[in-house]
C-alpha cells in the first residue's frame, strides 16, 4: 500500500479526497524507489504507470481519472473538465476543476505541493510551488481559475505539502536578488548561509505567506524535509548533488467527490 499523509483540515470538508503521497509503496527501482509518479523521469513507463495505478487506486478512483501536467515552473493553470491522454499533457503549474471524480496531481521532489478545495461548491485545485512559480503568481493564479469555476475565496481551503526546509536550501545573492528586486520585505524568507554571500530560502514560509495574502485559509502539512528524509522522500537537490542521473518524483492528489 502507498504511504500517504493528509490535511486535516481538507480531511474534514465533505466530498474532498486527498493525499500527499511520498515515495513508498511502489514497484520502481534503483534511484527511482519505489513509488515515482514522473513520466518525465527516465524510469521504466510500465512501472511509473503502475505506480500511477496504485495512487489512483488509493483515491478509489480509476487510473484514467488521474492528471498531471508537465510543469514547467510557470503561473500557468489549466481548467479541467474531463482527464486527457498522456500524450495531450499540457505545460502548466496549476490545475482546477468543478467535475466530481478527476483527480488533480502534482509532482514534487523538493518544490511545494498545494491542495486547495472549495467543498460548499465543489471546487478542487492543486499547484507546484517551486521558487520560479510562487514568484509568478501560479497560487494566485490557481485561486482565480477555482473563482472562475465558481468556487468563493472566502471558502477556499490551501494544504501546503512536504518541500525541502529552509535548512537544506542554500542558494546564493543572485537567486535573493530575485526575490528583493520585487520587493525588499521578501528579505524574511532568508537566513544567513554558512558560506559567505550565501543564504537559506525559506521556501514553506514564502509559500505560505503568498498563500495568506490572497484571504484563503492556510493550513501547513509540510511535515519532513523532501532533501533529508531520504527514506520518505525523493530530492532533486539530493540527487544533484550526489552526481545521481535522474531522480524521481512524488505525487499529490486532490478530487471532489459525487
Amino acid at each position: 500500500m502507498a504511504a500517504t499523509s493528509t490535511s486535516s483540515a481538507l480531511g474534514g470538508m465533505p466530498r474532498v479526497m486527498h493525499r500527499f503521497f511520498d515515495r513508498r509503496g511502489g514497484v520502481s527501482k534503483g534511484i527511482y524507489a519505489s513509488l515515482n509518479c514522473g513520466r518525465g523521469s527516465d524510469d521504466d513507463v510500465q512501472a511509473v504507470d503502475e505506480n500511477r495505478r496504485r495512487v489512483a487506486a488509493e483515491m478509489n478512483l480509476a487510473a484514467g481519472r488521474l492528471i498531471t501536467l508537465y510543469q514547467i515552473h510557470s503561473d500557468r493553470v489549466e481548467s479541467v473538465t474531463t482527464p486527457w491522454a498522456p500524450e495531450a499533457t499540457p505545460e502548466a503549474d496549476g490545475l482546477a476543476t468543478n467535475t466530481a471524480g478527476v483527480a488533480l496531481g502534482i509532482l514534487t521532489a523538493d518544490c511545494a505541493p498545494v491542495l486547495f478545495a472549495d467543498a460548499a461548491n465543489g471546487v478542487a485545485g492543486a499547484a507546484h510551488a517551486g521558487w520560479k512559480g510562487a514568484l509568478a503568481g501560479i497560487l494566485e493564479n490557481t485561486i482565480q481559475t477555482m473563482i472562475n469555476l465558481g468556487a468563493e475565496q472566502k471558502s477556499i481551503v490551501a494544504a501546503v505539502g512536504p518541500c525541502i526546509s529552509q535548512a537544506a536550501y542554500e542558494v546564493g545573492d543572485e537567486f535573493r536578488e530575485n526575490f528583493l528586486d520585487r520587493s525588499p520585505s521578501h528579505s524574511v524568507f532568508f537566513g544567513p548561509g554558512a558560506r559567505e554571500r550565501h543564504w537559506q530560502f525559506d521556501l514553506t514560509g514564502f509559500v505560505t505567506a503568498r498563500l495568506r495574502e490572497t484571504g484563503v485559509r492556510v493550513c501547513l502539512e509540510a511535515n519532513g524535509c523532501t532533501y533529508g528524509d531520504e527514506d520518505r522522500f525523493f530530492s532533486y537537490r539530493r540527487a544533484t548533488h550526489r552526481g545521481e542521473a535522474d531522480y524521481g518524483r512524488q505525487i499529490s492528489v486532490i478530487a471532489m467527490g459525487a
